[in-house]
């Protein structure tokens, strides 16, 4: 599977794993603290080719993907699931199969630039998505989705700022409440 975007991942590990998976050229930021010439370089390559961001379903990955999507408007982003990153305690992309992060990929998704109100708190809690035991449904939707985990208000961004049409929340929905 060839990819055109730079797909951006945390470290050289990832690199490697990301190789080994896709056709592609992959960029890592040395972790949470690069600098502005790492911004910089990459808005270069993003203008040319597009970017895919790949970070670690953690803190810091959530931390260095949204810096970079500040910075780098259109930037695509691809969700790793946390079930598929974690080997003995460790969490990260350079965990996952070939097969998980073509998946993440595959389900890559630009943010949009203006937000829509098609999802809602309350549509949230009604599908039990928010509220007491929701954490794992939310984990679950957001892997059928490819959007990734994030707390209620998170998710809620998330399913309004990646374009996820009605259709395709209810055949999630459906397809997580058949599991």
């Amino acid at each position: 599977m060839m990819i055109k975007e730079i797909i951006v991942v945390e470290g050289k590990d990832d690199i490697a794993a990301v190789k080994a998976a896709v056709d592609a050229q992959v960029f890592a930021t040395g972790g949470l603290w690069f600098g502005k010439k790492t911004l910089e370089r990459l808005k270069k390559m993003g203008e040319r080719n597009g970017i895919i961001l790949l970070t670690d379903p953690d803190y810091a990955g959530d931390k260095i993907r949204s810096r970079i999507a500040r910075a780098i408007p259109g930037c695509k982003h691809a969700f790793m699931p946390r079930e598929y990153a974690i080997r003995k305690g460790d969490i990260g992309v350079e965990n996952a199969s070939k097969e998980a992060i073509k998946e993440a990929l595959l389900k890559a998704r630009p943010m949009m630039m203006k937000k829509r109100e098609t999802f809602t708190l309350a549509m949230l809690y009604a599908h039990g998505l928010i509220g007491p035991n929701s954490s794992e449904r939310r984990e679950k939707m957001g892997k059928i989705l490819g959007i990734g985990y994030g707390n209620g208000k998170q998710f809620l961004e998330r399913l309004n700022h990646f374009g996820i049409e009605e259709k395709e929340y209810a055949q999630a929905l459906e397809e997580m409440n058949r599991e």
